[in-house]
């Protein structure tokens, strides 16, 4: 089986506003709700899990029944991304069994694509490890310097923007957020890649962006 997990316990403070970034509103809705409607249709997903901060007062203000009883909150966030997924893939220990998928998806990517979802599911479906959606790199790099002047053009050859969501067996997923260093582990890859494995890179959609 399938599970998505969406860590959305940040406070939203580098964007300055009054309310968490989750909570903005886009087309009428909280940018959560956008993010999560992609994940709640897809049928190969059987619920959605929201990792929400514990004091959260927001979410409960909001009307989620569109999304119907797939989507369920977790308050037990954590101070990192990687804390957050870890407490909520504890929380949901009892609905997931160890070889379930899980896909970690940002609260902050509300246009994520069915096609991308299929794409993702399609690819990793055989995979041993699981992987994540992501873009190459078409800009040109360069490294800067102290002195905000360009010290290197780097090659841009087989690099990849990260994106959401990222999908891993459960088991493996927990294991290597508790082997992870929280503050190096900004995403669900780089913790899988720390236990010497390599997720597999499928090709997302520029539109996929994070708010």
């Amino acid at each position: 089986k399938a599970y998505a997990l969406v860590p959305a316990a940040g406070s939203g403070s580098r964007l300055g506003a009054a309310l968490p970034k989750q909570y903005l509103e886009i087309a009428g809705r909280p940018l959560l709700y956008h993010s999560l409607l992609a994940l709640a249709r897809h049928p190969r997903i059987e619920q959605v899990f929201v990792v929400l901060a514990q004091g959260d007062d927001q979410f409960r203000r909001h009307d989620w029944r569109e999304l119907g009883a797939r989507v369920e909150p977790l308050y037990c966030g954590g101070e990192t991304r990687a804390a957050s997924v870890f407490n909520g893939l504890l929380a949901a220990r009892d609905s997931i069994a160890a070889a379930d998928w899980v896909l970690v998806h940002d609260a902050a990517r509300p246009c994520l694509g069915r096609e991308e979802l299929d794409r993702l599911f399609g690819e990793l479906e055989p995979d041993d490890t699981g992987g994540l959606l992501a873009v190459p790199v078409a800009d040109t790099l360069k490294r800067g310097n102290r002195d905000s002047r360009v010290a290197a053009t780097e090659p841009r050859e087989n690099l990849w923007l990260a994106q959401t969501p990222q999908m891993f067996r459960y088991r493996l997923l927990i294991e290597a957020l508790r082997a992870a260093d929280p503050a190096a582990a900004t995403d669900e890859a780089r913790a899988i890649e720390g236990l010497g494995l390599k997720p597999r890179l499928v090709l997302g959609d520029t539109r996929n962006i994070k708010v």
